[in-house]
């Protein structure tokens, strides 16, 4: 090029034409990665045909804290009805909760579901729509019998309308919502406030609301049957001190599993843990973003009295005990001064592998009344109550009891005997 200039009468340096044609070819290379870029098809889908699926992120007052949630949006592609949910985390199982309440909520499943490239459901972008999908997400839309389809990478249009509820949602709710106890009052709220707007919003490209036409797309929908079971698993193996561990924290399982592997099924809002075939516990689970301190560990009293059955000294200070019933804590006041105490008060606690707890503590409320915090007086007070028997009217007797005829001590009734005509001893 710049010996073509230099013919024709140029007489600048090469140097110029170089960073001219630089320009050039920079400017051509955008014209032609932007040149489809802007324009786009008008889609249309049948009743019952789709769903879109995304996650957002936004903040709510959650126990007078500002929190950052994952917030799942479901919208059906026709009806354009859509339900909101928050959760803590954007994990497996936090994903499969989503799903069933909005399907619960939506009233069927549609044949397809529409997603992005999303960790929880994607282990692999191949080349085109080749997708390495995840195994227990792959299970889930198996249960559920509908066909995931994934968009292209950074192709966000691809299903446009859920991506516009993100942006929608954001003013319809999150800007006028009221701070909440917790998170399942905060969801039961955007589960109204959604349906609210159902109705109060024109669909746009057919007559009537978006719950008018959600009426009719409903009957085009597949049945939601049993909800999956949504849960992550994982192999757990039981320390010394009946504890296992997730996310810094640690909760407490029966003791004739310590030292042993346990299965922990992880779901939103509880852990299960399972071995031999059944399951065993359950703890609510404990969810902490600040990761400032050691975490938080939570006992139940019950998996550790095999334990202090051996060990009865144990729980005077045991941590496990700290938060038994009023009751039991009580009872142990008096026990615990009393020698052979301790042993005691772990077979009264041993009750309640046997009996119901409500029934034990009834027994114990009624000993302490009755003043004799026993064991003998507690099972006794317990049988009754299992057997459905009265106990026997209270008897008033006066303070001191005095015989109409007092006994004499005199020994000389002792001579009578020597009276009698015959004596016969024993030989």
């Amino acid at each position: 090029m710049y010996g073509d200039l230099v013919s024709l009468g140029y007489d600048g340096s090469y140097n110029r034409v170089a960073a001219f044609g630089r320009t050039w070819k920079e400017e051509c290379r955008q014209i032609q990665r932007t040149a489809g870029r802007g324009t786009f098809v008008p889609l249309a889908f049948a009743p019952g045909e789709a769903f879109q699926f995304d996650w957002s992120e936004d903040f709510a007052v959650i126990g007078s804290i500002r929190t950052k949630l994952q917030v799942a949006h479901s919208k059906l592609c026709h009806s354009r009805a859509f339900i909101v949910r928050a959760y803590p985390l954007q994990t497996h199982e936090m994903l499969f909760d989503a799903h069933h309440h909005a399907f619960r909520v939506l009233g069927g499943v549609p044949r397809r579901g529409i997603y992005d490239n999303m960790r929880t459901a994607v282990d692999k972008v191949g080349r085109g729509k080749e997708r390495s999908v995840n195994l227990r997400f792959q299970t889930m839309t198996s249960h559920y019998l509908f066909e995931p389809e994934f968009c292209n990478p950074a192709a966000g249009w691809e299903k446009g309308q859920v991506e516009k509820n993100v942006q929608d949602v954001r003013h319809r709710l999150w800007q006028s919502m009221p701070p909440f106890a917790d998170l399942d009052g905060l969801n039961s709220w955007l589960e109204e406030r959604c349906q609210t707007l159902w109705r109060q919003t024109p669909h746009g490209s057919e007559p009537g609301t978006i719950a008018d036409v959600w009426a009719q797309e409903i009957k085009a929908l597949m049945p939601v049957g049993r909800p999956f079971d949504g849960f992550v698993e994982y192999t757990k193996r039981v320390s010394s001190t009946c504890l296992i561990h997730l996310d810094r924290n640690r909760y407490s399982v029966p003791a004739s599993f310590a030292n042993r592997p346990v299965s922990l099924r992880v779901y939103p809002s509880k852990l299960v843990v399972a071995a031999e075939g059944q399951i065993i516990c359950e703890h609510p689970r404990i969810i902490d973003r600040t990761h400032s301190g050691p975490g938080r560990t939570i006992y139940d009293w019950r998996h550790y009295l095999a334990v202090i059955q051996r060990k009865p000294g144990a729980l005077r200070n045991g941590a496990p005990f700290l938060e038994l019933p009023d009751a039991f804590k009580r009872l142990q006041q008096h026990l615990l001064k009393r020698l052979g105490g301790d042993r005691e008060m772990v077979e009264i606690l041993a009750l309640v592998l046997h009996h119901d707890e409500q029934a034990v503590l009834v027994a114990v409320e009624l000993a302490l009344e009755d003043g004799v915090p026993s064991k003998t007086h507690i099972l006794n007070r317990l049988h009754r109550l299992v057997d459905g028997k009265t106990p026997p009217p209270a008897i008033t007797a006066p303070q001191a009891l005095t015989l109409s005829n007092e006994p004499r001590a005199d020994v000389e009734r002792y001579d009578t005997l020597r009276q009698v005509s015959e004596v016969r001893h024993a030989s």
